[in-house]
C-alpha cells in the first residue's frame, strides 16, 4: 500500500502551540521579527529521539520552513514526513488497507498533538503530498530467498539515466534503481531487520528502523518465511504528476485520493513491466547444451539468419556465466549502439514459453492481500517454543 509519506502544509493548515519543542524554536511562525535568516531562509526541525524508538513510540519528523517562493513572496509550511504502518503497527511488516484511513488520520492528529503541532481532521485529510512511497512485502513461504529475485532483478538491461546502487548485492540484500526524483528498491527486508539489530542503522534501508528491532528476536528462528519488499518512492511532486499522466492516473495529489489501493497496485505494476521488460526473457531458457539451444532457436525462427543465430547463441553462453552489465560494461565500451541492438534483437525472439521469475511478485500485487504477521505465525517458530 503505502509506507512513507511527506505532507507539506501552508501555514494557514496548521497551528504550533508549543514553538519551543522545534530545534531551534518555532516561535518565529507566529511572529518572525528578526529571524532574517540567510536570504530570509529558516528551518526548525523536530524529530523522534532514538529513546522514543527504542521504547516503541513512533513520531513523524516535522520541519517548519520559512522561504521565499517561486514568486518571490515569503512562504511558511510544515512538512510532516511519517511511515504509516509504523504509526499503526510499530513496524512496516505489518500492511494497512483502505479501511485504515480515518484511523491513521486520528493517530497522526493524536501524534501531531504531543508535538505541539494542532491541525483538524478534516484539514489534514486533504494536506498536499509532496513525496509518496508506494510498498509491497511479498512473502516467500516454499524455501525461496530474496536473493533469488534480486539476482534476476540485476538482469535487468536498465537504461543509463538509472544510476543502480546494488552496493548490498554481494549479500543479496538490495538491488536499487535510483534517479534525482524517484527509486525503485527491491531488498530482503528481514535480512535489513538483521542489520539493523546487529551491525548498524546506518547500512541498512528502512528508516527509523529501531522501533521494529525486537521483531528480529521473534523471526530468527523462521522457517520457510522470508519477506521480499518491493518500493516505489515517488520523491518528488512533480515526478507524481508525470507518473500519474503517464498511467492516466486522475485525482488530486492530497493525502485522501492517493490513500488508495487501486493507484498502489497501478505504479507497483508499472516499475514491475519495467524491469520485467528489461530483461531478456532468452536468460529464463534452459537447455543442456549450446546446440540443443541453436536447434530452438532456428526451429521457433524459421526466418532468421544463420548469424544472428550464432549472434543469440553466444550471447546465451556469455549471459549464463556473467551478469548483464558485466556484459554491457565489456560489448558496449567502443559501441554502445552494437549492444543496444543486440539486445533489442534478442528481444525479439521467440522461444517456447516460460514462466516468468516475477510471476510470484506479480501475483502479490493483483491480488493486493496485505501482509500480516499473525497470518505466518505457524512458520515463526519463536512464537511456539
Amino acid at each position: 500500500m503505502i509506507d512513507t509519506i511527506v505532507l507539506t502544509l501552508p501555514k494557514d493548515m496548521f497551528y504550533i502551540f508549543e514553538p519551543d519543542r522545534f530545534n531551534p524554536s518555532a516561535r518565529w511562525v507566529m511572529d518572525d521579527t528578526g529571524y532574517s535568516g540567510s536570504r530570509g531562509f529558516i528551518v526548525s526541525k523536530q524529530n523522534p529521539t532514538p529513546e522514543e524508538l527504542k521504547n516503541g513510540i513512533y513520531k513523524p519528523r516535522l520541519s517548519v520552513t520559512r522561504r521565499f517562493n517561486h514568486t518571490q513572496n515569503i512562504e511558511r509550511t510544515l512538512k510532516i514526513e511519517l511511515s504509516l504502518p509504523k504509526l499503526i503497527y510499530n513496524n512496516n511488516f505489518d500492511e494497512l488497507t483502505e479501511k485504515d484511513f480515518d484511523y491513521i488520520v486520528d493517530k497522526l492528529q493524536t501524534a501531531l498533538k504531543s508535538m505541539g503541532v494542532d491541525i483538524f481532521s478534516n484539514l489534514l485529510k486533504i494536506a498536499p503530498v509532496s513525496a509518496i512511497h508506494y510498498s509491497k512485502n511479498i512473502p516467500l513461504t516454499d524455501g525461496t530467498l530474496p536473493f533469488y529475485y534480486l539476482k534476476r532483478m540485476q538482469e535487468a538491461n536498465i537504461s543509463d539515466i538509472l544510476d543502480i546502487n546494488s552496493t548490498d548485492y554481494r549479500v543479496g540484500h538490495c538491488v536499487k534503481y535510483h534517479t534525482n526524483s524517484y527509486e525503485v528498491v527491491f531488498y530482503d527486508k528481514i535480512e535489513d531487520l538483521k542489520k539493523g539489530a546487529t551491525i548498524s542503522n546506518k547500512r541498512i534501508i528502512d528508516n527509523d528502523n529501531a522501533i521494529q528491532i525486537g521483531l528480529f528476536n521473534t523471526l530468527k528462528q523462521r522457517k520457510f518465511f522470508e519477506v521480499l519488499r518491493m518500493e516505489i518512492r515517488l520523491n518528488k511532486r512533480f515526478k507524481i504528476k508525470s507518473l500519474f499522466n503517464t498511467l492516466n492516473i486522475k485525482t488530486d495529489l492530497t493525502f485522501q485520493s492517493l490513500f488508495n489501493e487501486d493507484i498502489s497496485k497501478k505504479v507497483l505494476l508499472h516499475y514491475l513491466d519495467f524491469i520485467e521488460d528489461r530483461r531478456p526473457k532468452i536468460l529464463d531458457y534452459k537447455t543442456k547444451t549450446a546446440f540443443d539451444f541453436a536447434c530452438d532457436v532456428v526451429l521457433s525462427n524459421p526466418h532468421i539468419s544463420s548469424k544472428k543465430a550464432l549472434e543469440i547463441v553466444g550471447f546465451k553462453q556469455i549471459s549464463d556465466i556473467v551478469s548483464m552489465r558485466e556484459m554491457k560494461k565489456i560489448f558496449s565500451k567502443q559501441n554502445s549502439y552494437s549492444w543496444n541492438r543486440i539486445v533489442k534483437e534478442i528481444k525479439k525472439i521467440n522461444l517456447p514459453k516460460r514462466n516468468s521469475p516475477f510471476w510470484l511478485i506479480r501475483k502479490e500485487i493483483e491480488q493486493f492481500k496485505p501482509l500480516k504477521l499473525v497470518d505466518f505465525e505457524s512458520k515463526i517458530y519463536n512464537n511456539y517454543n
